[in-house]
């Protein structure tokens, strides 16, 4: 199993739009993808950053899902409309293995 993680640093004074951007995200992979993400944000260290956690069965399930929503252009047109609510550049991404 693998776990899939993906954060971003929301931009001053955004938390409110990027809070509900995570949800639309989250709502339109599901409904369009069968991706269950959820959305999280820090107890500790900087506040201001918005989570997202996936998991797949293997990393060629990740892979297939991952290149299905990057190809899918309602979700470009998501991503794009968002992006003054986030820092540029400050998008991290992990991959774990469950063991």
């Amino acid at each position: 199993m693998i776990a899939f993680h993906r954060e971003a640093s929301i931009g001053p004074g955004k938390i409110p739009g990027a809070l509900a951007f995570a949800h639309e995200i989250c709502a339109y992979l599901k409904s369009a993808h069968g991706i269950d993400v959820s959305v999280a944000m820090p107890v500790g260290g900087n506040p201001h950053r918005v989570g997202w956690f996936s998991r797949y069965e293997n990393l060629g399930a990740m892979e297939a899902k991952q290149a299905a929503y990057m190809s899918d252009p309602k979700f470009m047109e998501m991503l794009a409309k968002s992006a003054d609510l986030f820092i540029s550049g400050s998008v991290r991404d992990d991959i774990w293995k469950l063991l």
